[in-house]
């Protein structure tokens, strides 16, 4: 069995690492758009599953904003700094419930990233095909379009280790609630 501090001190860690990892990935997230030549602009906001990412990314991010101050009494103490047994619920069902939220957002942004990648892959050839579009303004949206779902597809990459980090947070505030009472209740 590991020490006591063992536990509450891989939590804090692992929150320290979603905290992270959400934050990196909604800066990723906003900071991915493109302007062609002709003055047409694409956000990430433009794309409803983007700002569900962002979303959900910020939901845990404060979330996890909200539980640092816990975390880090709870691991330097041994204590819990609400001591009865609303503390262990809340971070048994917050934690279960973010951890979920976030693995929407990994869908969404893996579904929608791969998913328009393989569809310019598609449209730009039948695109020139047809004509009616000069080949260099086709290939400079092919590019940025490529490289625009690129840079989200990586931001989902890091919202994904988010959510592993806060699922493993899950597994250990599941432990920590039912190590005090024995194992069945």
């Amino acid at each position: 069995m590991p020490s006591s501090k063992a536990i509450p001190n891989s939590i804090l860690v692992l929150r320290i690492f979603t905290l992270l990892s959400l934050v990196g990935s909604g800066v990723l997230l906003v900071l991915d758009n493109f302007t062609l030549e002709d003055g047409t602009e694409t956000h990430f906001y433009d794309i409803l599953s983007f700002r569900f990412i962002l979303s959900t990314a910020a939901i845990g991010a404060a979330y996890t904003l909200f539980q640092l101050p816990f975390g880090i009494y709870y691991a330097l103490t041994e204590k819990r700094l609400i001591r009865n047994e609303c503390m262990p619920q809340f971070d048994f069902y917050g934690d279960k419930l973010v951890s979920l939220l976030l693995a929407s957002g990994v869908g969404a942004g893996f579904g929608v990233g791969f998913d328009f990648k393989k569809f310019l892959k598609f449209i730009f050839p039948v695109l020139a095909a047809l004509g009616g579009f000069p080949e260099s303004e086709l290939d400079e949206a092919q590019s940025k379009n490529s490289s625009f779902f690129d840079r989200e597809i990586i931001a989902t990459g890091i919202l994904l280790f988010g959510a592993v980090c806060m699922s493993v947070v899950s597994v250990l505030s599941s432990i920590t609630r039912t190590s005090n009472r024995g194992y069945f209740g």
